[in-house]
């Protein structure tokens, strides 16, 4: 208990001192000032004997100064000289798309890694827009003709102040060309085994389109492989004020609830059904992440799935949580960008912690609810997750659908068994596009039934209140309610 404590705090400390760091820069003079004090406590608890709170906040202190650190270390990767002085002029540069072309209504964003500018060997990320047409894929060796600029802040819809630079840092890029002309020079470069994913998920989503009309076919692909761009901005924003938007990215809890309904779907047939479902659900897991291309959005996500799948197979809540936050801290070690920059890794840890923590809870009071596929355990999530994540909602985009909990409630029941139609009309495809039909018509009966369910709420005057001002302190004090809430409820049911 007592080491626990120990790394908690350390935990905590760096979490805290990444969090400091990304709001105000001191310089590294500030970062090594903290681990000095650090040290200085810890030779003086070493003589002294203190009691253990100097040693709780030595270890604050310490990883503290570890996290501001951290950040500093990362914020090396910005700045690159030779590219710096290249901002804000004409440039014509070659480069290899190295992820998978992010395509939007009126344009195409491409991850170019370039290895030449002008005459000169330069080596840096930057995201390209471009037009729509012609398409490129993966891979592709192009040219790009365009204006070199660093990314700035935005302001969005509801007033807030969207940190873009931060956001596109996490993915390590740090430069942005807008309106760029883009041509092919050469295609097959890249990881192979990536791009043979890519291949497959293209195909994988044409055959589904063959048999699905839209916008049906964009919401399978949305539901199956996180291809939520097809769908259209007015569709997305329906989505969005109807709060069941995370249907269609990339989280771990949306990936857990599928997985924990073909965990119970094989647990039906497997006679050893703790284990060998448990395993068939992980390595649903694993599939759809390789499937997606296996970025680091989806890695995470996946991370958080397999441990909120360990969660509802096994009941250990107090286990599955510190692995989860122990997890969480890996992450942000690896990449501290993505504790307050990253709205996919933010959204997947508190929803799987709502999974872990409360969803039990909820559970255990609506025994009326039939188990059936898992229907019980889908709702309690649902309102578990909510709840965890609302702060979070209403401080990044400050809307609160006021439909969002009912709407969630009559959808999600029904997204692993459309996911899984979905998923059987395009392997059947691969075979024959009569044999995918009928599974495309089950398929098209239930994305129907969703877009009309989100079509009519939506289109309700009521279904979404924007929040002009919803301040970081509010939503730390939230969360902060949460937890004692939740410390004191574990305490009183041990005692």
């Amino acid at each position: 208990m007592q080491n626990q404590r120990w790394l908690y705090a350390l935990i905590g400390g760096f979490i805290a001192g990444v969090a400091f760091r990304s709001f105000v820069d001191l310089g590294w003079s500030f970062s090594f000032f903290l681990l000095l004090i650090g040290v200085m406590l810890t030779f003086a608890h070493s003589l002294i004997r203190a009691n253990g709170r100097i040693t709780f906040l030595t270890i604050c202190l310490v990883a503290a100064g570890l996290g501001m650190l951290r950040l500093n270390i990362a914020d090396i990767r910005q700045g690159d000289p030779l590219f710096e002085a290249k901002v804000g002029s004409s440039v014509v540069a070659e480069g290899t798309i190295i992820e998978e072309p992010d395509e939007r209504e009126n344009q195409t964003l491409l991850t170019v890694r370039f290895e030449k500018v002008g005459a000169e060997a330069l080596h840096d990320t930057v995201l390209v827009g471009t037009a729509r047409f012609p398409e490129f894929h993966y891979g592709d060796f192009v040219q790009v003709i365009g204006k070199l600029e660093k990314p700035k802040s935005f302001e969005t819809d509801t007033g807030r102040v969207f940190n873009y630079p931060q956001f596109l840092a996490k993915d390590g890029i740090f430069y942005q060309i807008s309106f760029a002309k883009v041509s092919l020079l050469n295609a097959g470069s890249g990881n192979p085994l990536k791009r043979a994913l890519f291949a497959i998920k293209d195909s994988f989503l044409s055959r589904v389109s063959r048999v699905i009309p839209e916008p049906q076919a964009s919401l399978m692909g949305g539901l199956v492989v996180g291809a939520k761009q097809s769908l259209g901005k007015e569709l997305l924003d329906a989505f969005r004020m109807t709060g069941i938007i995370h249907i269609v990215v990339l989280s771990g809890f949306n990936i857990t609830i599928v997985a924990n309904f073909i965990m119970r779907f094989f647990g039906m047939f497997l006679r050893k059904r703790g284990s060998g479902s448990l395993i068939a659900g992980g390595i649903s897991i694993v599939l759809f992440v390789i499937m997606v291309g296996a970025s680091a959005t989806a890695v995470r996500a996946g991370a958080m799935a397999l441990i909120g799948l360990l969660a509802l197979a096994t009941g250990r809540t107090s286990a599955i949580t510190h692995a989860l936050i122990l997890t969480g801290f890996l992450m942000v070690l690896h990449n501290p960008y993505i504790l307050l920059f990253d709205p996919s890794f933010q959204l997947s840890f508190l929803a799987t912690l709502g999974l872990i923590q409360i969803s039990p809870r909820i559970e255990a009071r609506i025994m009326r609810v039939p188990k059936f596929w898992g229907l019980r355990t889908i709702i309690a999530a649902t309102l578990a997750t909510q709840l965890f994540v609302l702060p979070l909602l209403l401080y990044n985009t400050g809307q609160f659908s006021v439909v969002g909990l009912l709407v969630n409630l009559l959808i999600l029941p029904l997204i692993p068994i459309t996911m899984l139609f979905g998923f059987l009309t395009g392997v059947a495809g691969f075979l024959s596009t009569i044999l995918s039909m009928p599974f495309a018509f089950i398929s098209y009966a239930l994305l129907t039934y969703e877009l009309k369910i989100v079509e009519l709420f939506s289109s309700l005057p009521f279904a979404s209140v924007t929040i002009p001002y919803f301040p970081a302190w509010l939503m730390v004090l939230l969360y902060a309610a949460l937890a004692a809430f939740l410390w004191l409820k574990t305490r009183t049911t041990r005692h």
